[in-house]
């Protein structure tokens, strides 16, 4: 009975194997080598980001939404979708991570500006911030901090808050923090390109920062309600959202892309 039971369990574990397998089967080959390649696939995007609205004008392309976009490369990784399109800089975090399945194509958007979000009512913080983010760029502590998550001088430059200021009142901030290097979770904090940007402006106001970390899609929601101050999360200044916030003077440039299966 032993012997029996033994060569029923082994039998079970290679049919197992077997099973496993198969659901672990390649992925197929990849179809897309340029923007007009797009017509007719399966696209992955970050919910209500700007690559959703591009992958949305894609003739006769079937758009899938993700919240997150390491979700949307997942997908891309198991043949789920033909391609990926997302900014640039988080692009190259995923495709770093997963260097032998994947890869961006040379083809790009249009650059765009990124922004911070902010009520339409609140005139008086919008000017404070772009003044701020003035005096950051001419000091060069703007350039300091991107360098610091872009580039190859990466990790090398990280801000601190100058000695001696005196915090009165706090600024919340929106974010989704599912886009590296602009945001992501490191332990229980938010860090990031933006995070770091946004102390700094809040150094410059006398202010504390406070980032509630929620869905992109709901950002501009928040800041509209009142629930945030500023909505920070590599955020593109369209003419959508100009609708519902006002928007701060640039403080980065970055562009769209797709990432495929090698």
């Amino acid at each position: 009975m032993k012997l029996k039971k033994l060569i029923s369990v082994a039998a079970a574990a290679v049919l197992s194997a077997a099973m496993f397998t198969g659901c672990g089967s390649k992925a197929p080959e990849n179809t897309v080598f340029s923007i007009d390649d797009l017509n007719g696939k399966k696209i992955g995007v970050q919910l209500g980001t700007v690559g959703d609205t591009y992958a949305s004008d894609v003739e006769g392309a079937t758009v899938e939404r993700y919240n997150k976009g390491a979700d949307a490369v997942q997908a891309l990784k198991q043949g789920k979708i033909d391609a990926v399109i997302i900014d640039l800089q988080p692009a190259t975090v995923f495709v770093s991570q997963n260097s032998d399945s994947l890869t961006i194509l040379d083809d790009k958007y249009p650059d765009e500006n990124y922004a911070i979000a902010i009520k339409k009512d609140n005139g008086e913080l919008t000017q404070q911030i772009n003044d701020a983010l003035a005096q950051l760029e001419s000091n060069g502590t703007l350039e300091q901090i991107k360098s610091n998550w872009i580039g190859d001088e990466a990790g090398q430059h990280p801000y601190t808050s100058p000695e001696g200021i005196q915090y009165d009142g706090t600024i919340v901030m929106a974010t989704n923090a599912e886009f590296p290097p602009y945001e992501s979770m490191s332990g229980e904090d938010v860090v990031g390109f933006d995070a770091d940007m946004m102390k700094a402006v809040c150094d410059i106001l006398g202010k504390d920062l406070k980032i509630d970390n929620m869905e992109f899609d709901s950002i501009i929601a928040a800041v509209q309600t009142g629930k945030a101050d500023v909505g920070v999360a590599g955020m593109t200044v369209t003419e959508d959202r100009l609708e519902n916030v006002n928007f701060s003077d640039p403080y980065t440039t970055a562009t769209q892309v797709i990432i495929v299966r090698k």
